[in-house]
């Protein structure tokens, strides 16, 4: 399969009666099954859920929620202004399910800039979150060949939870460079370590990976390291959920370990990420939210309970790493290199 084929969120019919349809990334990698979404609350709970994760992919499938709930709306014969303030409604139920990801914040602004404008049509707002998903897969183009430019035959490379097709409307962030790379014929060692507690790693980055003919070897979080340390790794590369003004980086909980590993080492650290990523309104990492998740993600693998009754957990789903840990992010605006506040207000804007 080639990369470009990768899907994980699309629409099925027209405005009007039309369902969002997504990849059931719960029961990846051994069972491919899709989900119908026909309302917005249904949207909402499989965000929540992680039927779909990844902060684009976020994004994106709120925009095609608040369409549904447009749809319901005109389906009810609503007047306009009552079209208007059920999208405005289905917005903030959106928004409201999960915190880190600025993403989902981004996307939804977009829907609500058209019912501020007094459209009410489901129709206006289909095309809105088609445009938002289009443009993400043409963004991640760009940046998987931005990011290919750094990969030489030969390398060693690190990749940490999922950033690729599933986590964005197409293609991926962080295994767009090796999707590109690949395409190019250039031979790389991917290492994709596990990404505890949820599995990104193994169940999805493996998965796509595999479906597109990348060889890669699965490792778990804790033996990156020394494979630093043995000159395996060459390059690091991960997605993002937020990047603050200064380029200080929210992603999957782990990445700032990947970091400090990969710069004792002098290996670099490449953050691939969208315009939608950057939240300019954030002075530096230390003002992003951090999910904290259900301790069951921790104290148990499927049926198994796997430590002592009344373990205490802490399960963090994301942390920070700061600027001067990350070589440069790719973006589809260009490249920022050195990761400062006046690189990232160079490409991005202010």
């Amino acid at each position: 399969m080639n990369a470009r084929e990768l899907k994980a969120i699309a629409w099925s019919g027209p405005a009007e009666t039309g369902c969002l349809r997504l990849l059931d990334q719960r029961v990846l990698p051994l069972t491919e099954a899709w989900v119908e979404c026909r309302t917005t609350a249904e949207v909402a709970d499989a965000i929540r859920d992680m039927t779909v994760r990844g902060a684009p992919a976020i994004g994106i499938t709120a925009a095609y929620g608040v369409a549904l709930a447009v749809q319901a709306a005109n389906r009810a014969r609503k007047p306009d202004a009552e079209v208007a303030r059920a999208a405005m409604a289905a917005a903030d139920l959106l928004a409201a399910t999960r915190p880190t990801a600025v993403n989902l914040f981004w996307a939804l602004d977009r829907c609500r800039e058209l019912a501020r404008a007094g459209a009410a049509s489901a129709a206006a707002y289909l095309e809105r979150a088609k445009a938002i998903h289009d443009d993400d897969i043409a963004g991640n183009l760009r940046i998987g060949e931005l990011g290919a430019a750094h990969l030489e035959d030969g390398m060693g490379v690190l990749t940490h939870c999922n950033a690729g097709a599933l986590a964005t409307g197409g293609y991926g962030t962080g295994l767009g460079p090796i999707f590109v790379a690949h395409e190019q014929g250039k031979r790389l060692s991917v290492f994709v370590d596990e990404t505890r507690p949820r599995l990104q790693g193994a169940r999805l980055t493996a998965y796509e990976l595999s479906k597109v003919g990348v060889p890669y070897t699965l490792i778990c979080d804790n033996m990156a390291a020394s494979l630093m340390a043995k000159g395996k790794i060459q390059a690091c590369l991960t997605g993002a959920d937020r990047i603050a003004a200064n380029g200080d980086v929210a992603n999957k909980i782990g990445t700032y370990s990947v970091a400090v590993n990969a710069h004792h080492h002098g290996v670099p650290l490449y953050v691939a990420a969208p315009r939608s990523t950057f939240d300019l309104e954030i002075s530096d990492g230390s003002k992003i939210v951090i999910e904290e998740r259900s301790p069951a993600e921790v104290t148990e693998w499927g049926p198994t309970r796997t430590c002592p009754e009344g373990a205490r957990v802490y399960n963090p789903g994301f942390d920070v790493t700061p600027a001067k840990l990350v070589k440069s992010i790719l973006t589809e605006r260009g490249e920022i290199a050195p990761v400062t506040r006046d690189g990232v207000a160079r490409v991005i804007g202010r």
